[in-house]
Parts: structure tokens; sequence; C-alpha cells
């Protein structure tokens, strides 16, 4: 795959994304991405993004302060 942002490889691999809700930070480890060689632009699958989008909705419902997650628990 290309990197979007620079046209370098990007590679299959894992991140930490991070959500901000004012009131309520989300954080889910181990997320599949595509990471660029050069400029560790990350690009997200739809299939990953609908999932995180699910994640980070159910944890809005729970509203704790600090919510963490592993994504490969849960997907």
């Amino acid at each position: 795959m290309k990197c979007m942002r620079c046209g370098a490889t990007a590679e299959k691999g894992f991140t930490t994304s991070v959500t901000d809700l004012n009131n309520c930070l989300i954080i889910v480890r181990n997320v599949p991405c595509f990471k660029c060689t050069e400029c560790n632009e990350i690009s997200y699958t739809g299939d990953v993004i609908q999932q995180l989008e699910k994640i980070i909705d159910s944890a809005r419902k729970v509203m704790q302060e600090i919510s963490i997650i592993d994504y490969s628990k849960v997907a």
C-alpha cells in the first residue's frame, strides 16, 4: 500500500488510537493499521474504522474518565 501523504510504502502494523471526548479519554490499543515507512502516517481500512466507531460509541455510553480497550479482544 502507498502512503496517501507522501507516496512511500505503508506497511501493516498496529497502533494506539486516542479519542478525546471532552470529559472522557478513550484509548484503543493494538489497532491494525498501515504505517508509512517514511512519514509515519497511519491509515486504517474501512472495516477497522467501523469497529473503532463501535468501540468508541460503547465506551461513550459508560462515560468513564479514561477507558483503555484492547482492539484485539473486542474485534
